[in-house]
């Protein structure tokens, strides 16, 4: 997709309130559960299949992060990072967090939540994108313009993958990431203590079923 349309600015977009946002809506998302059940029952081989899928997904989301953030973390905004996963794809660690959204829709056992939460991932880190490109195009000017040509915005295209010889990382932003994606990890316990709930009959049932 062609950034010709993006007018540079000279403030950062605000990634604090991003994040609140993202959580926000990730409880959201979370609480919605509870007023829907997946068709296929616990402990069928669909479901289980699905919940699979599902914690592979939200594993390769953590460890994407973290990959990523080796690259970015504490230059971001400050420096034009273009080699790693950022030579693959301008986004990664929104598309990892994407990857991530999906693998909790699947940990819940359905394919429509799945796809409801990878779309809405999707366009939240879209608009983000956006916002950032926009931020970076006045910071840094053609080099910025020379990269979002080159760089896929969002889908990794491994054929461009390229690397340093060495490395500089954050260890404060390391490990930031890495609590941030035990809210990944977190989701698994708490589906299945929801369905632990609806099964002993110690919480409401569900009014809607999805598949």
């Amino acid at each position: 997709m062609s950034y010709a349309s993006l007018k540079p600015v000279t403030e950062a977009f605000a990634q604090r309130k991003r994040l609140i946002f993202v959580r926000a809506a990730a409880v959201l998302a979370v609480l919605l559960l509870f007023l829907t059940k997946p068709a296929l029952s616990e402990g069928s081989t669909g479901h289980e299949t699905l919940e699979f899928l599902g914690f592979c997904l939200v594993l390769a989301c953590v460890a994407g992060r973290l990959w990523s953030i080796l690259y970015v973390g504490g230059k971001k905004n400050e420096e034009l990072v273009s080699t790693g996963p950022f030579s693959m794809s301008q986004n990664p660690l929104y598309f990892f967090s994407t990857v991530g959204a999906v693998g909790i829709g699947l940990l819940y056992g359905s394919l429509v939540v799945a796809g409801a939460l990878g779309v809405a991932s999707f366009l939240i880190f879209r608009f983000t994108a956006r916002k950032e490109a926009e931020y970076l195009l006045g910071k840094f000017g053609p080099a910025y313009a020379a990269y979002i040509k080159a760089t896929p915005r969002f889908w990794p295209n491994p054929l461009l993958y390229r690397d340093d010889d060495q490395l500089q990382f954050s260890p404060r932003a390391l490990k930031r990431t890495f609590f941030d994606g035990l809210y990944f990890l977190a989701i698994f316990p708490a589906i299945e203590l929801i369905e632990y709930f609806r099964h002993t009959g110690l919480l409401f049932p569900a009014f809607i079923t999805l598949y």
